[in-house]
């Protein structure tokens, strides 16, 4: 097996939209452990925009790009449960999948089930991922049961409205901020209980109002540095505050009074990527239950934005400009 040639989208050094250019790179036959995919369709997340800006450092240059979706061309030694043909989607540890071939780590690439589409597969790795492990693996000190209330912020992004559905397939009762009217409508639409626009109104008194002063026991935040401290005064004593992302910038360093004045509140900081990092049957089990309810119809992935690859700067100017709802997908 030899190296392929294939499109990609590089970046010498950090920086805004125009830093990405679409280039020619030699893709290399699969090693011990990997495998050469095709792809049919490319994911696009707001983790593309820490990458490229520098936020979250990698070596120079590099392909962007964290999930995909296609076809195994080519097997590495050592590989069991693929083989050339299969169809696959997967979620990467690092960038490198705004391109039409990738080599890499056969350790998070997954079966995609033949009635879910090449586009479904790449939208959904990371972000239905994502929504997965914040409601079946996360948990603090208060069980979540279903009639609960819980706040998740930005719930009309990609990983938003999977989790809306899926959290009230659970039966809890999701209380979603979105930054207008219309982003509401659409977290209302997709399961959601009740819709805070944080623009014109403060949600942590809304949460009280909803919850009859209670606060609720989870917040789930991906917004970070705009939204931390209502996140925090939305919570019942003793409840969890989920930080997974830092749309609007880093939350400050905390003190630890600040949860001992929140209710004694517990904090974590989590990543899609250690949960990945467990194993293979941790792997296989979170794909199986994310499979399962978008097979089921319970959660419907929705690809609001396609974009063509060299059309990838306005790509990213639209999620900057947080102009964008749902998954968006490179088209290839």
């Amino acid at each position: 097996m030899t190296a392929i040639s294939s499109r990609a989208i590089r970046i010498d050094a950090t920086g805004g939209p125009e830093t990405m250019q679409l280039r020619q790179i030699e893709v290399p036959a699969p090693g011990p452990g990997e495998l050469r995919i095709r792809h049919h369709a490319v994911g696009l997340n707001y983790i593309d925009v820490y990458f490229r800006t520098g936020l979250y450092p990698m070596a120079l240059p590099a392909t962007l790009g964290m999930e995909a979706a296609g076809v195994v061309e080519s097997v590495g030694e050592g590989v069991t449960g693929f083989r050339r043909g299969d169809r696959v989607a997967y979620v990467a540890a690092a960038p490198g999948s705004y391109a039409d071939l990738r080599t890499l780590s056969a350790d998070t690439v997954c079966h995609l089930p033949d009635d879910i589409s090449f586009e479904t597969g790449a939208a959904m790795m990371l972000k239905g991922l994502t929504a997965q492990y914040l409601l079946r693996r996360v948990r603090g000190q208060h069980e979540v049961v279903a009639g609960d209330h819980i706040l998740f912020h930005a719930a009309a992004g990609g990983v938003g409205l999977i989790a809306c559905q899926w959290a009230k397939a659970l039966g809890l009762q999701v209380i979603a901020t979105a930054g207008s009217a219309e982003k509401c409508a659409l977290a209302l639409a997709n399961g959601a209980a009740h819709a805070i626009n944080y623009r014109e109104e403060k949600f942590a008194e809304r949460v009280r109002e909803i919850t009859g002063g209670a606060g609720v026991k989870v917040v789930y935040d991906s917004v970070g540095k705009d939204t931390f401290e209502g996140s925090l005064a939305s919570l019942m004593p003793f409840g969890l505050m989920v930080s997974f992302g830092n749309a609007s910038g880093p939350v400050p360093p905390v003190a630890p009074l600040a949860l001992a004045q929140a209710g004694c509140a517990y904090l974590t900081r989590q990543t899609l990527f250690t949960h990945l990092r467990q194993g293979r049957a941790t792997v296989d089990a979170m794909a199986d239950d994310l499979f399962g309810v978008v097979r089921s119809g319970q959660v419907q992935i929705h690809i609001d934005q396609r974009f063509a690859l060299e059309d990838v700067q306005q790509a990213h100017r639209a999620l900057e400009a947080r102009q964008t709802t749902g998954c968006s997908v490179l088209q290839l």
